[in-house]
């Protein structure tokens, strides 16, 4: 049985790149490290991949602001190869740094038209400080990527960001990002509870709890939390009992 082929992105700074790819294998597939660099020069994989995997990381040393470059990058010279790959409803996932690139570049929530403003952003966690520590998420049984239903929740991972804090620009965005099942993932407490903004359950200070989203298709999904280092039992801080919960999320998006 063939395995789906998935494109993982390298850029200057990127360092969870190497986690993603055992993730991915994990999970039954089968990763391909490419540097940005290689791919200007031969844009092929994204033709070969089923799926696409921005990673964590720092990109550019986050110059302009964490994953600003990187958007630019994708906007600049893989325009027609990420069009091509979202309309045709092969999935992609941004995580951390990649969530954050996926935002800045537009692709989430995906609505924002040429020229104009974006309505979400991800800035500075609130207390002004990077943050790592293991988090809980619920996940949103109606999320517009149906895959995720396909998962056992809440998620216990870790977060390492700065700039982790999900904003929007007016409560019409905040009603929209809800009404329309765009939110993928909230904060929560062990028991599933919401976190309803109270650290260091929420983190990074997030509107509503919000960790991750998606796009109104249900391909393209960001989250800011790292479910590729909780994918085996061992991983685990308080219990090496069982399986990695993160798994689930990665064998979800290839089946």
């Amino acid at each position: 049985m063939t395995k789906p082929i998935v494109l993982i992105p390298h850029a200057p700074g990127t360092n969870r790149d190497g986690d993603a790819a055992h993730a991915i294998e994990m999970a039954g597939g089968e990763p391909r490290i490419v540097t940005l660099h290689a791919l200007r020069a031969d844009a092929r994989p994204f033709r070969e991949a089923e799926a696409l995997l921005i990673p964590g990381g720092f990109s550019y040393g986050d110059a302009l602001g964490a994953g600003q470059r990187w958007a630019l990058d994708l906007s600049l010279f893989f325009l027609d190869e990420l069009r091509e790959f979202v309309e045709s409803g092969k999935r992609v996932l941004g995580i951390c740094n990649g969530f954050q690139v996926l935002v800045k570049a537009g692709l989430l929530p995906g609505d924002q038209a040429e020229g104009e403003p974006r309505n979400v952003t991800l800035t500075h966690n609130e207390r002004g400080y990077f943050d790592c520590r293991w988090v809980h998420l619920s996940i949103n049984p109606n999320s517009t990527a149906s895959y995720l239903r396909e998962i056992e929740g809440p998620i216990f991972c870790p977060i390492a960001h700065g700039e982790g804090n999900f904003q929007v620009r007016d409560e019409a965005t905040l009603h929209r990002l809800t009404e329309d099942n765009l939110i993928a993932f909230r904060y929560v407490d062990r028991n599933g509870a919401p976190a309803n903004g109270r650290f260091p359950l929420n983190p990074s200070g997030s509107v509503a709890d919000i960790a991750g989203i998606s796009n109104a298709k249900g391909n393209v999904l960001g989250l800011m939390p790292h479910p590729e280092n909780h994918i085996m039992a061992v991983q685990n801080p308080v219990s090496n009992e069982g399986k990695g919960v993160g798994l689930a999320l990665f064998e979800a998006m290839l089946g």
